[in-house]
């Protein structure tokens, strides 16, 4: 296999670059439109080539080059499923030296999506292994979907990884079982998407987080006050940042107690009035965002920002529709003392010009923002 060479033209090596940049987009287009897979084109402008006994311009490139170009045939922010036709496996294909480069590159084999319960589980198991193996130690990204109620198969074929996985997705589909969360001992981001499965089994998954756990995201999962109750205050102790759906805003101070280190919280629902609860003091929550429907009560309260003090809230987002609760909000402000930094008041948000200009008054150097476009319901 061809070295890197540390004595090779940058400048010439970024021109060849940018220049196999635009091929590649161009062959991704081709193969869109025509159906012709890039083996195709390859094999077709390798044949050309040899026949003119010239070597392929492509076949050139210092491997560092190669390996540049090959990052940009992947997608960077989302895991896939492998199929022969797509990159990085599709890379393996063309020719002896791709396959070589594409093999060695750690890089293009950490992102992957799993699945368990329909189809050929032995061929998929024997496809995921080898892309696994070929991570060679580095962190994951993984998705992992549940078709059905087991994941033994699943956790059998991770179990040689387990460590690796930083970042993960989990799909709950009707009938699925519990997974252990806690079980991937150096997990950093989480993402659960419950798409009719039973609250209480998800819930179950999740109910001891891995101590490095920083981000959790739940979706399609009502999280209840009883839910939340059956959790253990040290449970999600970890969490940083966090991004729920709720049912009812009594869920709310339970959540803080849960995330004691918590600084940033995305909580969606609708939001009807509640009754006043105790008073619950988070100092380390930095920025708040609501999205939901609001109802008043009679008095023009609310009773969110009646159940919650916040020293250090520095951003707050409210989004969707309902009356603001504007007394009761300027009266948290002044309990709170908070350095309120940004405010910004989504969708149908019902609020009038003297109440936004009574908080900048309240905070000289307050970004106040009215944007009626932000109102989708998930954030």
């Amino acid at each position: 296999m061809q070295t890197f060479d540390s004595n090779t033209d940058l400048s010439v090596g970024s021109d060849t670059l940018q220049n196999m940049q635009l091929n590649v987009l161009a062959m991704h287009e081709f193969s869109d439109q025509n159906g012709v897979s890039y083996r195709q084109k390859a094999k077709h402008v390798q044949s050309n080539n040899s026949h003119r006994g010239l070597s392929s311009p492509i076949s050139l490139l210092p491997t560092e080059i190669l390996a540049q170009i090959f990052l940009y045939c992947v997608p960077a922010d989302e895991n896939w499923t492998p199929v022969p036709h797509l990159s990085p496996m599709l890379l393996t294909t063309v020719c002896r030296r791709w396959r070589e480069v594409a093999m060695d590159m750690s890089t293009l084999w950490c992102r992957l999506r799993l699945e368990v319960g329909h189809g050929n589980w032995q061929q998929r198991a024997f496809c995921y292994d080898s892309y696994l193996k070929r991570s060679r130690g580095r962190q994951l990204s993984l998705t992992l979907e549940c078709h059905n109620n087991d994941w033994t198969e699943l956790r059998s074929l991770l179990q040689p990884h387990v460590d690796q996985v930083s970042s993960l997705s989990l799909g709950f589909f009707s009938g699925a079982g519990s997974l252990m969360v806690a079980d991937f001992r150096r997990l950093e981001e989480l993402a659960i998407y419950a798409n009719g499965s039973d609250p209480v089994v998800v819930t179950r998954s999740m109910a001891q987080l891995p101590p490095s756990m920083r981000s959790l995201k739940v979706m399609n999962l009502w999280l209840s006050l009883k839910l939340l109750s059956g959790l253990n205050l040290l449970a999600w102790a970890g969490l940083t940042n966090l991004e729920v759906v709720v049912d009812g805003l009594d869920s709310l101070p339970r959540l803080l107690r849960l995330c004691p280190n918590l600084s940033s919280l995305t909580m969606i629902g609708i939001f009807t009035s509640i009754d006043t609860l105790e008073d619950f003091v988070h100092a380390n929550l930095q920025s708040l965002v609501v999205s939901g429907d609001f109802y008043l009560n009679s008095m023009g309260n609310h009773g969110l920002f009646n159940a919650i003090t916040l020293p250090n809230l520095h951003a707050l987002e409210v989004r969707n529709s309902g009356q603001w609760p504007h007394e009761e909000f300027k009266v948290f402000l002044t309990r709170s003392r908070c350095p309120l930094e940004r405010l910004i008041f989504g969708g149908r948000m019902k609020t009038t010009d003297q109440q936004r200009a009574e908080y900048v008054t309240l905070f000289p150097s307050l970004e106040l923002v009215t944007a009626r476009k932000r109102s989708k319901f998930y954030i």
